[in-house]
């Protein structure tokens, strides 16, 4: 037993050491994070819209064969630019429509003298005034009729109402046409008219003033047009309601094209805003990640207007403070962290 003693108080005695040796501590974790520091200014909420530029009376002249009739010639192709007055398609009538002008021309000399002789038959006491005024207005009816066709016959000739340029073409030549049926489209020049759908929920939040930003094919927004109309009717398809636009000649957007842009919704003019990549989600709860003297800690906030760049927040966050931007999944109340 003498023996053992010593050696057991040797042994406690550099277990003692050993444990506490500074190398042998467990280090603390360190998040590795970039940050941005929260300032004040204005943020505006955004909410994405998609629409076409319209076709219609106000985008395009629609040339209609006023009878039937058969294509003659196509003078101004698809894609000709075209001035007032330029013929675009020629037609003829067709055998139909020169046999209904023969019947016109002899229903109107058949009708006029059923008029002569009920006025002469009126003279003789053989007819009444009554029937004296039928055959006056049947008459008057036939002639109207045959002057509507022959008039309708002299305008074939179908001819841009207005500067523009020829979108399309729906015949060849030898087409047989029918009264009504749309031969050709003009794309007027000028201002055209654009419908975006936006979900009706929105629009009371819609700021009308501050329009609708374009988007080009790559995302990045082109130019801010004026929103002209808002119709809360709700489209049955779409069960969205429609914001209107006025887009300038100049934008070098052509009827029918498919738009995407932005609408704002809500504005803040002043306020403390971070980068939206800052915003965390705990169960719907927001919070950022404020960090101080090297170190992260928890602010649940509360948030404003927001778009895809910045949000305001208006509880949790003051102006000047630095939040964690990227790498903030990784981090726990109170970790240190370091910068990229």
């Amino acid at each position: 037993m003498k023996f053992l003693l010593p050696a057991m108080a040797a042994t406690l005695a550099l277990a003692g050491c050993s444990g506490s040796s500074p190398s042998n501590k467990q280090s603390q974790p360190e998040a590795l994070v970039s940050l941005a520091t929260a300032r004040s200014g204005g943020v505006a909420s955004t909410e994405q819209v998609y629409g076409a530029v319209e076709r219609n009376a106000e985008t395009q002249y629609n040339l209609v064969a006023p009878v039937e009739a058969t294509v003659q010639r196509i003078a101004a192709p698809g894609g000709t630019a075209v001035s007032s007055g330029d013929l675009v398609v020629a037609l003829t009538p067709s055998p139909t429509t020169h046999a209904q002008m023969t019947q016109a021309s002899a229903g109107a000399a058949t009708a006029q003298q059923a008029y002569e002789r009920a006025k002469r038959l009126r003279a003789d006491g053989l007819a009444s005034d009554a029937d004296v005024e039928s055959a006056r207005s049947a008459a008057a009816n036939a002639l109207a009729a045959k002057r509507a066709l022959s008039t309708q016959t002299k305008q074939l000739a179908l001819r841009a109402p207005g500067a523009g340029y020829v979108q399309t073409i729906s015949a060849t030549p030898g087409d047989l046409i029918g009264s009504g049926t749309t031969v050709a489209t003009i794309s007027r020049k000028g201002s055209l008219r654009a419908r975006f759908g936006i979900s009706p929920a929105l629009l009371a939040r819609l700021s009308r003033s501050a329009g609708v930003t374009l988007q080009t094919n790559g995302g990045e927004a082109s130019r801010t047009v004026p929103i002209v109309a808002v119709d809360p009717a709700v489209d049955p398809q779409t069960r969205l309601a429609s914001l209107y636009v006025r887009l300038p000649s100049t934008a070098g957007i052509e009827t029918g094209q498919v738009l995407s842009g932005q609408v704002a919704l809500e504005q803040v003019d002043s306020g403390t805003t971070v980068p939206y990549d800052a915003l965390l989600d705990d169960g719907g709860q927001p919070y950022v990640y404020v960090v101080k003297n090297g170190v992260a800690h928890r602010h649940d906030v509360t948030v404003g207007a927001a778009n895809d760049k910045r949000v305001a927040i208006t509880k949790g966050v003051s102006t000047g403070d630095k939040v964690v931007t990227a790498g903030g999944t990784g981090v726990e109340d109170g970790m240190k962290v370091r910068t990229k």
